[in-house]
Order: structure tokens, then C-alpha cells, then sequence
């Protein structure tokens, strides 16, 4: 006995049922049976979330609901920092993505997802450097068209006067070459030793995501009239990136 599964899509105001017109499928005789799957919906409950600038920032997750054929079921739900590597909203600044998952009786998935930005507070520049930023990056003294004005970038206190940069290339490659942030370069801490003096160091170097690569820090230069920090790193591919980066309230 040969048996036929039929994928039944359901919406909410149409039903679509599909069949074959494949001279090589065999029609169903007598002896044959027939099944039907369900596929799994999922309806998210709001869209993308921009959270306050608060020290004790808190989140609650709008929420989804995963279906298949009227009926509720099962839903993951996974949170991923995207710069600073939390699994929870509540682990502090950070651009999250935020996966809804389900699965039909059949093992036929469903995603959906939400961006949920916790915004740094910003600093003075004169005592803290944290907050949100965009970013106009060179590469080697050269700005192409799509390298300037890009965001948010986020750069994170950590206490005890350490900061944590969302992409010591300034985006070129995430946000520039527009190849998302597996090509962002995360995880720069430099140590504030004097800001007015521009004296900071950087606690080692730091990998390009995909690509490798060391990038070591040169300086930081602050300028709180203007609202700028230019970073300088070089990469050991044979690179150096300037990023101006510019304070800003636009994500708030």
C-alpha cells in the first residue's frame, strides 16, 4: 500500500490545498491512503522593541503564538546578543535577536523574529564614554559611498572605567559591504586611564568574525564639544580602520 502526504497550508481568511499535476506521480488506487500535514504558524505579537536608556532596564517579551491547522502548539523562544554575546535581555546593552520556533506533528519548522535594541545611557565624554553612536569608517584613509553615518553602534560600561565596542571596524564589513554582523569585529575593551588626557589602553587584541584576523588598538581620540570618539585599529591582514564615531539619542 503506497501512501501520499499532502501539505495543507492554512491562513486566516484562506485555505490552499495543493495537488500534483506530475504525470510521474502515481495516482492513488483503491488501496492507497492519503495524509494530510499541517504547517506550523507563528503570529508574533508586536514588532521590533526599542527599550529605554536605564540602568535597571527590565524586558517583557511581547510574546507569539505557533499554531498548525487552528491549533495551538509548542513555542522555543531563544534570545541572542548580537555584540556582547548575552542570552537574555536582561544582561544589559546589547542589539538582540529574538527567535520564535515551532514544530508541526511532522517536524516541519517555523521561525519568526524580533529585534529588540537595550540602548546604552550616554556618557559626558568627559567621565564616561558609553552610549550610542553612529559610525563613519576609513579603511586605509578611504571612505566609499555606504561606509559613513551607520548604526547603532554601542559602546558599553563595564565598570570600574572599562568599555566594551559593539565593532572596532566601525561596520565596514557589517554594515559597509552590508554582510551582517558574522563580519562585525566585537569584543574591543579598552580601559579609560585619563579620557581628558585621551589616555586609554586596550585589554588585547580582538578577532574579525568570519574573516580572523588580529586587530590591535592604536588610540582613542575624545572630543566632547563634538561628541566624537575616533578609534583606530590595525588589522593584521594589512588594514587600517578609522571610525569616527558620533554620539547619538536617534535609538532612544
Amino acid at each position: 500500500m503506497k501512501k501520499y502526504k499532502s501539505i495543507l497550508f492554512t491562513f486566516s481568511i484562506i485555505g490552499l490545498t495543493l495537488t500534483s499535476c506530475d504525470p510521474s506521480v502515481e495516482s492513488p488506487g483503491s488501496d492507497d491512503t492519503s495524509e494530510i500535514t499541517l504547517l506550523p504558524l507563528i503570529s508574533l505579537e508586536g514588532g521590533d522593541v526599542v527599550l529605554d536608556c536605564e540602568p535597571a532596564n527590565s524586558y517583557t517579551d511581547p510574546g507569539a503564538v505557533a499554531s498548525a491547522g487552528g491549533v495551538e502548539i509548542d513555542l522555543e523562544t531563544v534570545v541572542s546578543g548580537k555584540y556582547f554575546g548575552g542570552t537574555s535581555v536582561e544582561d544589559g546593552p546589547d542589539s538582540y535577536n529574538v527567535s520564535y520556533s515551532a514544530f508541526n506533528d511532522d517536524d516541519i519548522p517555523a521561525t519568526e523574529f524580533r529585534s529588540v535594541l537595550y540602548p546604552e545611557c550616554n556618557g559626558d565624554l568627559i567621565t564616561s564614554i558609553a552610549g550610542m553612536y553612529t559610525g563613519t569608517v576609513a579603511r586605509d584613509g578611504s571612505t566609499p559611498d555606504g561606509y559613513a553615518d551607520n548604526g547603532p553602534f554601542i559602546i558599553r560600561d563595564l565598570g570600574d572605567n572599562r568599555y566594551a565596542i559593539s565593532d572596532a571596524q566601525g561596520g565596514w564589513y557589517e554594515y559597509g559591504r552590508a554582510l551582517g554582523v558574522t563580519y562585525a569585529t566585537p569584543g574591543l575593551v579598552v580601559q579609560a586611564n585619563n579620557i581628558a588626557a585621551n589616555d586609554f589602553t586596550a585589554e588585547g587584541t580582538v578577532t574579525t568574525n568570519t574573516f580572523g584576523g588580529d586587530n590591535t588598538f592604536v588610540s582613542l581620540i575624545v572630543d566632547p564639544v563634538a561628541k566624537t570618539l575616533t578609534l583606530t585599529v590595525d588589522w593584521s591582514f594589512g588594514f587600517s580602520f578609522e571610525t569616527v564615531f558620533t554620539q547619538t539619542d536617534l535609538y532612544y
